[in-house]
């Protein structure tokens, strides 16, 4: 393979990595790549881990935090669209973006319906790759967002009773008290204190709040 073409800024402006900094990770077999791009993107502020193969990058655990995969089409042990489908299929959602110096329109197409940020051909410029790689941590940051939310709402909703997450239920479907009532076989009273339990462990300020967070866990569509 063709190496990347970059110029990257002077080393000794890299900034002071932390932990915390968002994570580009590198797969592809040509080292004088990887070395290019690690050089480059540890000078944006990201941390770097570089992959010689897809199967190594696949013993890798996801991250807590921001990231993206720079990944080669054309891997020795196993091609760039199989691998995204296996990511997609672990759910680890890793935005993708695609570098090869063999492009073509049906991979790019089928890449790109499957999710990837970007589909870069060597040599690759700079400012596109930098920009896909902003725009890739960016879906990432949001993506951890809505997933550290999600998890959150689990586990008020774990908290539940039995029978506050039937109220719940019967509530988010837009029934009143005296009709749940009747269908739980409970006076209404009881139905109010049930009520009131699920919205403060729920941290509900309102029925519509309730609703939005029902259709977060997909425990009611709307």
């Amino acid at each position: 393979m063709s190496s990347a073409t970059l110029s990257p800024s002077d080393p000794t402006l890299c900034p002071t990595l932390e932990v915390t900094r968002p994570i580009v990770f590198v797969v592809d077999d040509d080292i004088s790549v990887r070395e290019a791009l690690e050089h480059l993107i540890l000078c944006t502020g990201a941390r770097v881990e570089t992959f010689a193969s897809a199967e190594a990058f696949l013993l890798r655990e996801r991250p807590l935090t921001p990231s993206c995969l720079l990944l080669d089409m054309n891997l020795p042990d196993l091609h760039g669209l199989d691998l995204q489908e296996r990511i997609a299929a672990s759910g680890t959602g890793v935005p993708i973006i695609f570098i090869t110096a063999y492009g073509d329109v049906p991979t790019t197409v089928r890449a790109m319906k499957a999710g990837a940020v970007e589909f870069l051909t060597k040599p690759l410029r700079e400012d596109a790759l930098l920009s896909a790689i902003e725009e890739a941590l960016r879906c990432s940051a949001i993506a951890l967002a809505n997933e550290a939310r999600v998890r959150v709402l689990s586990e008020r909703y774990a908290s539940l009773s039995r029978r506050e997450r039937e109220v719940m239920g019967l509530v988010v479907g837009g029934m009143l008290n005296k009709l749940i009532a009747g269908r739980l076989g409970i006076s209404e009273i009881t139905v109010k204190a049930h009520r009131a339990k699920m919205m403060r462990k729920m941290h509900a300020a309102s029925l519509a709040d309730l609703v939005k967070m029902a259709a977060k866990l997909r425990y009611f569509s709307i």
